[in-house]
């Protein structure tokens, strides 16, 4: 997979620690590292962080002692991350940084499309964007060089399909690489504000030395074409699905891009010698809107904006033939064979037993109860045969919703949240509740592990009801049950119980998950 191939570059390129948290499709990569025999031979860190911001901050301190760190996220994940990727571009960085953003366009498992160039554009730092798993690998393997060289951390962008689809790989000679001394200054790192502007002035002053990269990098690739009437720019992985319509060459001049900053020397030679230009990319319409800005209305632009591409969605090689005015049907048509089905909870899941007694008891005794939701596995309950939930916005905002509506008269308010979202960034949404008092309810539904991205670990397991007497909650208003039909009187005697409590209640319906139940069992035969 593009995940596996980026992983193996990383390893090879002699890499000490991996951070990270579990998010679809950017998963498989740390879980290949901590498959690989290399990675236990040589001590590589490789275990699960508690949310994304923790994974980008650890993997700067790694870099501040002069060794190569790998940090890897979902889109939405660099949300979380944001202020220590933001500033770790002022900081600049000692050994080798990668960070590694994975987007869904087409929410094929997340709660939007963004695109995370547009962070790597607003930090100012350079970005690899593969087109297929070789170039993963490749970009891997020798980005920790060209992080180091340019002092500066490297923003890697995948996409679902590049992701999680398969390739051979051709692999290089791993390298043994001696970490780099310390930071000398270590005031690099201090973003005291005379420090930070001293900082971002040099971030400036070295963009022109990343523009120049990019435009010598041979992920950024010109080839020309005998039909000037059309110029082509794509971009990452819709370079591969341009140049699957045309196998045996395309017959317009072509721009692929796979490095950034854009490179200007060649943006400019395929605008002056082509009528119109369109811009194929998978997800938002970074590089069209940018050609706007650099071109203004001296040339046609065509692509995602002005309806030549779909506007949202991912894209595949049909939609670009027909954008090409190209009558093409490829496999990438599957309506008529496959029909889709939603998902459902798995049979067996505590949650489905947790769901049944909540809605039975909120709707008989409750009519004007709310609940928010999380992500996580136990959103499902949004769907049927529950109808469960009234929200469900990123991790962690079923506490803090929950006590937004509690402020505002709404009760019951409760959240449901699952053990690991909780301790990713529940936590402080708690510690709100506890500081104001707040009347909710809050179901931590533990399954003991990160049950949604397949099985890793989960930060909390067995310390949850200690983290919330830490936090505050007063210890007879934690209370656990076990999610089976037997204990069902129980349960519900339980919740009226502390839905009646007008303060800060936390029930643990614990469980392990189905899944790694199964797992287990199968594994000790």
């Amino acid at each position: 997979m593009g995940d596996e191939a980026l992983a193996q570059g990383a390893l090879d390129a002699g890499l000490s620690g991996v951070y990270a948290y579990p998010g679809t499709p950017s998963t498989e990569i740390t879980e290949y590292i901590q498959a690989a025999p290399e990675a236990r031979e040589r001590k590589v860190h490789n275990r699960w962080s508690a949310n994304e911001k923790t994974a980008m901050e650890a993997a700067l301190g790694m870099s501040f002692a002069g060794k190569r760190a790998l940090v890897c996220m979902k889109h939405v994940g660099m949300n979380v991350a944001a202020d220590c990727f933001v500033n770790a571009a002022i900081t600049g960085v000692r050994g080798g940084l990668i960070v590694v953003a994975a987007d869904d366009p087409g929410m094929h498992s997340s709660q939007n499309e963004q695109d995370s160039r547009f962070y790597g554009d607003f930090a100012l730092i350079p970005m690899y964007e593969p087109s297929n798993q070789q170039e993963a690998y490749e970009m891997a393997y020798r980005g920790f060089d060209f992080s180091e060289q340019t002092g500066e951390p490297v923003l890697m962008r995948l996409v679902t399909r590049l992701a999680h689809s398969r390739s051979g790989v051709i692999r290089h000679e791993p390298q043994t690489v001696p970490a780099l001394p310390a930071v000398s200054d270590a005031s690099q790192f201090v973003l005291l504000p005379g420090i930070a502007r001293r900082r971002y002035r040099a971030l400036l002053e070295k963009q022109t030395e990343l523009l120049k990269a990019s435009e010598e990098s041979p992920y950024n690739l010109y080839t020309d074409g005998l039909d000037k009437s059309l110029g082509i720019i794509a971009c990452g992985i819709g370079y591969n699905y341009l140049m699957e319509n045309y196998p045996d060459g395309c017959p317009y001049p072509v721009l692929k891009i796979g490095q950034y900053p854009l490179p200007r020397r060649q943006l400019t030679k395929i605008a002056a010698e082509c009528d119109s230009l369109l811009v194929i990319e998978d997800g938002q319409p970074f590089v069209e809107k940018q050609l706007k800005g650099y071109l203004g209305n001296a040339l046609r632009i065509k692509g995602r904006m002005d309806g030549t591409l779909p506007p949202d969605g991912e894209l595949n090689p049909d939609i670009v033939a027909h954008a090409l005015g190209m009558d093409n049907q490829s496999v990438f048509d599957a309506s008529p064979l496959v029909e889709m089905r939603p998902p459902a909870l798995c049979e067996g899941c505590g949650h489905r037993d947790m769901y049944t007694i909540l809605t039975k008891v909120l709707r008989e005794e409750y009519p004007e109860h709310r609940v928010f939701g999380d992500i996580g596995c136990y959103t499902l309950g949004a769907g049927a045969p529950f109808h469960a939930i009234h929200s469900c916005v990123d991790m962690g905002a079923s506490i803090t919703m929950a006590k937004g509506a509690s402020d505002a008269g709404i009760y019951p308010a409760v959240a449901v949240i699952g053990d690991s979202t909780f301790t990713h960034s529940g936590m402080t949404g708690l510690l709100d509740c506890v500081n104001e008092q707040a009347d909710v309810t809050v179901i931590i539904s533990d399954n003991e592990t990160t049950a949604m991205t397949g099985g890793q670990d989960s930060a909390g397991t067995g310390r949850l009801e200690s983290i919330c007497a830490g936090i505050g909650v007063a210890p007879e208003h934690i209370r656990v049950v076990v999610p089976l039909k037997k204990n069902y009187e129980e349960m519900e005697n339980i919740l009226r119980e502390e839905l009646n409590y007008h303060g800060v209640s936390v029930i643990i319906p614990r469980r392990e998950c189905i899944q790694t139940l199964v797992r287990k069992k199968r594994n000790n035969k």
